[in-house]
């Protein structure tokens, strides 16, 4: 299928690696900071050791709020402008931190990023919307995501290299750098892709009726749900990843490289998805997927309650290898399930189910993280109940599915 607007004078190949790396701007600012959070404490005075995970969590408050507004408001306006804002709104989030001397101060530099960061994110999607459909669309996105698939690998491995020369505010500083690059290179090469005939006024009332939409379709709303506990999940993993690889199983400088070997596993997991799912179906290997997650932590959890919360690496390696690649069927397939009853509305509607699920996987994500007591214990029950509930909204999802239609 051709592109529905004239080629951009940006090249192709340019262009994927791009919008690759301004998509990849919150990726970035979540991994490599992981290794600095125990540099954080110490600095900022962070009383409680659990404190440290809030650098995470702001990031994902910002992006909450920021998600919902700017997809309508780039339908109105261009998408260049909001991509601009959200690069700004960054900028300062990391000057905020850059210069903190105290934890609350940083924390609202981390909602500012998250806030600000959201925007190119959200709007660079609906600017490759705007070029390509069909299969050259799916071509296109698949081609950003091979390059995005990098910067969880790699992001936690420049976050140490930056701690060998430098503090953890250097990691701040190269943040708000790849931000300069990213938006100059955008500013000169990127050109405007939503023409003004195609914008429409931006209203609360869009918004809302949007959200009686999502919020009363069950397949909508039973798999944004569903979004928000998967994301949980892996959100308190995040979370307490650097304590329990660092401080739990002292793995020191490798931390990096424990991180980057699961990340691998989301990104072998979305490619094999994209070859089973036109074979499947995306509820097929979703409930596959939710079983496989929810059996394997049930009895990683018996184990390592053997063990006193505390096995061997080289089993939670595993495990955790396991339950990721999971992870990765998952989370494309239940966010495109959710969207799927409200295609006409896409652009609106997918700012609100990304929001709602993000909000939402903070609050439970957070929960667990915030247990954490020097074993995995926490995060294995985490994984284990939100799989259960996960199961269970997925069942009456589809029977509500089927009632409705």
């Amino acid at each position: 299928m051709k592109p529905r607007l004239q080629t951009p004078s940006i090249g192709y190949v340019e262009q994927v690696i791009l919008l690759a790396l301004i998509s990849s701007m919150i990726a970035f600012s979540i991994d490599a900071m992981l290794p600095a959070l125990s540099y954080i404490e110490r600095d900022l005075n962070v009383v409680h050791p659990n404190g440290r995970q809030y650098v995470i969590g702001m990031l994902f408050v910002g992006m909450a709020v920021g998600m919902l507004f700017y997809g309508p408001i780039s339908d109105s306006t261009g998408r260049k402008g909001p991509i601009y804002v959200g690069f700004v709104i960054f900028l300062g989030g990391c000057l905020l931190s850059i210069f903190a001397t105290d934890f609350s101060t940083m924390l609202f530099g981390r909602f500012m990023q998250g806030l600000g960061a959201a925007g190119p994110r959200v709007v660079s999607m609906a600017l490759i919307r705007d070029q390509y459909a069909g299969r050259s669309m799916a071509k296109f996105m698949s081609l950003v995501m091979t390059v995005f698939i990098l910067v969880p690998i790699l992001a936690p491995g420049i976050g140490q290299l930056i701690l060998f020369i430098a503090d953890w505010r250097g990691i701040f500083v190269a943040m708000a750098g790849m931000a300069v690059i990213a938006m100059t290179w955008f500013m000169f090469r990127q050109r405007e892709t939503l023409e003004k005939s195609k914008r429409v006024q931006f209203s609360l009332n869009r918004l809302m009726f949007a959200s009686k939409e999502v919020f009363t379709h069950p397949t909508s709303l039973g798999y944004m749900i569903l979004s928000g506990f998967i994301f949980s999940a892996f959100l308190s993993y995040l979370s307490t990843s650097q304590q329990i690889f660092q401080d739990q199983y002292g793995v020191g400088e490798m931390f990096p490289v424990y991180f980057g070997v699961l990340a691998i596993a989301i990104g072998g997991a979305s490619l094999v998805n994209s070859a089973l799912v036109m074979k499947l179906g995306m509820k097929n290997l979703i409930g596959k997927a939710l079983w496989s997650l929810t059996i394997l932590s049930i009895l990683y959890l018996g184990y390592a309650f053997i063990m006193d919360g505390h096995p061997p690496l080289w089993t939670l390696m595993i495990f955790l290898l396991a339950t990721f690649f999971c992870f990765g069927i998952l989370f494309g397939n239940v966010n495109a399930l959710a969207m799927e009853p409200v295609g006409h509305i896409a652009g609106v509607a997918s700012a609100l189910i990304t929001s709602v699920s993000t909000l939402q996987s903070v609050i439970f994500g957070t929960l667990i993280a915030q247990a954490y007591n020097g074993t995995i214990l926490p995060l294995i029950i985490g994984f284990s109940v939100l799989g259960m509930i996960s199961l269970i909204v997925m069942y009456v999802t589809n029977t509500s599915s089927v009632s409705s239609s």
